[in-house]
């Protein structure tokens, strides 16, 4: 399970104990009355002209479909101001994303779990499809959902003592298309077939040695600073010949997943709504 893995770190288990008693069970409500623009805060640096995409569904920002859409808006709104760069962070203290909001999983009703998934998609295309150069400054601990979009980011600065990863297998939950080619294109196809079948959730200085972050930060700002500094190696590189070469080295990817996209939310509903998923949904809900 994806706090037991949490567990073994001792320093983080009041975090965990917080984030299992308060947010999990009590906290995350599907709601209907949205501010979209507050889910995902958005802001662009005048002087460089970098947009900040932030993450801000208290207490550990798991992603429900609000907040995924949120996050689509958020990515139409950088592409239409033409920032000149992005960093996808985070606003709560130690946590980037916990992942998916298992509410959303949990006896979900199949046309919302297809639009949720629909929508994820949508944000895929977006993020790791972007032409601007782009960076994740994880703040915290990352497992899952929160993972799959900071590895779609081109640079990754985490702080130290936090762990990320896909741990979907320890919930049997089967790993969809885009996250295999999105962890695929970061680290060797053998290292994400191991990731991605054991759940691994990864420490800061284990993460750096697979490739899964490119540097470990000492807190949120120096975290924040390095993405920063990423952004500033392309300000002299032509943005339309470098936006060009990111996509074509992408394109492959972008094209087998728009193919299969149907089959692809197919295979997620499946895998969601079979009774051994549900039955570690419900265990995790405390059900």
């Amino acid at each position: 399970m994806l706090l037991r893995q949490f567990t073994r770190a001792p320093n983080n288990m009041n975090l965990i104990r917080r984030i299992a008693t308060n947010a999990i069970l009590k906290n995350q409500t599907v709601t209907t009355n949205i501010d979209y623009n507050q889910l995902v805060l958005v802001d662009v640096n005048d002087k460089n002209g970098y947009a900040t995409v932030t993450l801000n569904r208290p207490p550990v920002n798991s992603f429900n479909l609000e907040l995924m859409m949120a996050l689509s808006r958020a990515l139409d709104q950088v592409e239409r101001n033409n920032s000149r760069g992005m960093i996808l962070t985070s606003i709560i203290p130690n946590i980037f994303s916990t992942g998916f909001d298992i509410r959303e999983l949990y006896q979900a009703d199949e046309r919302r779990l297809r639009e949720f998934w629909s929508v994820l998609q949508d944000c895929w295309f977006k993020l790791y499809g972007s032409t601007y150069p782009t960076a994740a400054s994880i703040n915290g601990h990352n497992p899952a959902a929160g993972c799959f979009f900071a590895l779609c980011c081109e640079y990754r600065a985490m702080v130290r003592n936090s762990k990320l990863g896909i741990s979907g297998a320890r919930l049997g939950i089967s790993i969809p298309l885009p996250m295999i080619y999105t962890m695929r294109s970061v680290i060797s196809t053998r290292q994400t077939e191991l990731a991605l079948t054991t759940g691994t959730l990864f420490t800061s200085d284990d993460a750096l040695k697979v490739g899964l972050i490119d540097d470990i930060a000492t807190d949120r700002s120096d975290a924040f600073a390095k993405c920063e500094a990423f952004l500033d190696r392309f300000k002299d590189i032509p943005p339309v010949s470098r936006g060009y070469t990111k996509r074509s080295v992408r394109q492959k990817d972008m094209e087998e997943i728009a193919a299969n996209r149907q089959r692809d939310t197919d295979e997620f509903v499946r895998a969601v709504l079979n009774p051994e998923a549900q039955s570690s949904f419900a265990a995790f809900l405390g059900k």
